[in-house]
């Protein structure tokens, strides 16, 4: 069985988690005692961030990702992110806080990016959209396996076929990939 981080596949037959979390689309009004009844059954607090892209005002964005990052950390949960060109503000408030794990869901930053987030101890996930950017690309190549996941995330390529592209275009096998990833989530969520 393959690990799927993050998927909106509810029919998936790969290994999931299951989160609770305001996503910053719906920060403005975003009601936190949603998240504090469902973390403890929760596996993590997710997905929170940041979308810079969107029209939810930042400070409300803001607002809501740092009590959630409370949250997560009360309940020593780990945090998948979301976060669209917001990194570096993402990262800064990620320093104020000490979480079992961070996985930045979808990433689509540069190397240089992946790089700073894997030294600071966080795991990158990459999905389908990783295809569309070669600076994505060799940013998923440059991440180390021991920091890498694997996602579906709204795709409905399955996740197996996701493996394979991802195993080819880093020249692993992909049973490789494949027990990589499974000993990030074992070390994470076991």
């Amino acid at each position: 069985m393959v690990v799927d981080i993050h998927t909106h596949n509810t029919l998936t037959q790969a290994q999931t988690i299951d989160t609770v979390g305001i996503h910053p689309w719906h920060a403005l009004g975003g009601d936190i005692s949603v998240v504090e009844k469902g973390i403890a059954t929760a596996d993590a607090v997710g997905e929170i961030g940041l979308d810079f892209a969107c029209n939810v005002p930042h400070v409300e964005q803001e607002r809501i990702f740092r009590a959630q990052l409370i949250l997560a950390e009360q309940h020593q949960k780990p945090v998948v992110l979301h976060c669209v060109r917001a990194f570096e503000e993402v990262m800064r408030i990620l320093r104020n806080f000490h979480l079992p794990a961070a996985i930045f869901h979808g990433f689509i930053g540069s190397t240089e990016q992946a790089q700073h987030a894997v030294k600071q101890g966080y795991y990158l996930s990459f999905g389908e959209r990783t295809f569309r950017s070669p600076k994505t690309i060799e940013a998923m190549r440059s991440t180390p396996l021991s920091h890498l996941f694997v996602e579906s995330d709204e795709s409905t390529t399955p996740i197996e076929d996701i493996y394979a592209r991802i195993a080819e275009l880093r020249g692993v096998d992909i049973a490789i990939l494949t027990e990589a990833t499974q000993a990030n989530f074992d070390k994470i969520f076991r």
